[in-house]
């Protein structure tokens, strides 16, 4: 039991790593490029809909604001990358968490952009895979780049928590 819950811990740690590492290349990126990052109230807006019944918005930026819909979006943008965390290592097990490889990570986070193309772009009004912004192929591009920088992040984090951590791993 022990043994799984560390494996667990370091699991949605990876996943809180990689997407604090997206974070801050998304503040580098708007500060020194001005390219704006994802507003996460709309994501809050969008899933502070859902129990209302409301799951496909034709412009979110138009539905009606929700309660906490700021906090409600990190929130739910730290959830999914915990979730990709723990997906990661369910798959990987141990033996990637004793000797992470950037490969699987980044595949994984690549392959996940089913998510956003699929369902939460087409879900906020913006089409699938952003068709319906003003700029669709520099919004697939932001995505693709951000989830590299996650994989990424994940991949970093996992060899800092194997370093960090002395303790060897259950197995």
């Amino acid at each position: 039991m022990a043994e799984g819950m560390e494996i667990a811990i370091r699991a949605v740690l990876i996943g809180i790593g990689g997407t604090v590492i997206l974070d801050l290349w998304a503040a580098l990126m708007q500060r020194v490029f001005n390219v704006p990052a994802t507003n996460w109230a709309m994501v809050g807006r969008w899933v502070g809909h859902m129990p209302r019944g409301r799951f496909m918005h034709e412009n979110i930026g138009r539905a009606a604001p929700v309660s906490g819909e700021h906090a409600i979006g990190w929130i739910v943008h730290y959830v999914i990358g915990i979730v990709y965390g723990l997906l990661l290592v369910g798959l990987l097990g141990v033996t990637w968490l004793r000797e992470p490889t950037l490969l699987p990570p980044m595949i994984l986070a690549l392959g996940l952009l089913v998510a956003p193309y699929f369902i939460m772009m087409p879900s906020m009004g913006s089409g699938i895979a952003g068709a319906k912004t003003p700029k669709p192929n520099v919004t697939r591009l932001k995505s693709v780049v951000g989830h590299s920088v996650f994989g990424l992040g994940m991949y970093v984090t996992a060899l800092m928590i194997e370093a960090d951590l002395s303790a060897p791993l259950a197995g």
